[in-house]
């Protein structure tokens, strides 16, 4: 491809010529199989929340969070009102269709309609979502929205780079590394250096086929155990997302 210059012969982006700005994401219910992605509710699902979020009585799903842990319904409730009603971030209760209760959060937020670019975070899967088809199929749900419904251009995850899970979680789900922002903040009296992964809309065609094929009731056997893995199937969609056009 030959890349683009100015009058002066200085290297410029690719013309987009029919982007406009794009809309905020709504606020409605996304289902799917296994989970569906509701705006969160305090009385709705604060206390299936919080006593999901209980089971993992060493607290470490707090850890890399800016809140949290909370040792009473109650306090969850009420930092909920206090946080998670406004448009940006913009959380969602991950809820179980086999049992209908809410298992985990996430949202939507640093949300940019005007250049197409959104952030998931905010992500407090309980042991009840987590290794399990569940939390995957809500960070797919998510991701099919900000492409396909809403059209955004750039996905991005960010975390502690301390936060293993976390970046392993990203590196599955078909996110691509992008660099570390050294003491990007402060939080819990903690220094933090974050870590940026983003996917973009000319990668999400190929990723959406892989999470497809993993959901498929037909990659997992009679105990539930997958026969082909998430992180396989992304790579292998990330490498055809990249090749050159014959």
């Amino acid at each position: 491809m030959t890349a683009k210059t100015n009058a002066l012969g200085q290297p410029i982006g690719e013309p987009v010529p029919t982007w406009t700005d794009r809309r905020r994401p709504p606020r409605t219910p996304v289902r799917g199989h296994y989970c569906s992605v509701e705006p969160l509710e305090p009385r709705k699902h604060g206390r299936d929340l919080f006593d999901a979020a209980a089971l993992d009585t060493q607290g470490a799903n707090w850890t890399y969070l800016p809140y949290g842990p909370f040792a009473t319904h109650q306090a969850y409730a009420g930092w909920m009102q206090m946080t998670c009603m406004g448009d940006d971030p913009q959380f969602y209760a991950i809820v179980d269709c086999a049992t209908g209760k809410a298992t985990g959060v996430a949202s939507f937020l640093r949300i940019e309609s005007k250049g197409g670019v959104i952030e998931v975070g905010h992500i407090n899967l309980s042991p009840l979502a987590q290794r399990n088809r569940v939390g995957t199929e809500a960070m797919f749900l998510m991701m099919r929205r900000a492409f396909d419904e809403i059209a955004y251009r750039r996905y991005e995850w960010k975390c502690d780079a301390l936060n293993a899970p976390s970046r392993t979680a990203a590196e599955r789900l078909g996110f691509t590394f992008e660099g570390i922002f050294r003491q990007a903040t402060v939080y819990k009296g903690r220094n933090r250096d974050t870590a940026w992964y983003s996917i973009i809309d000319k990668e999400w065609l190929h990723l959406k086929r892989a999470f497809e094929a993993w959901l498929d009731p037909a990659n997992f056997d009679a105990q539930g155990q997958q026969k082909s893995r998430l992180s396989e199937l992304t790579a292998a969609a990330l490498k055809a997302s990249r090749a050159p056009l014959r």
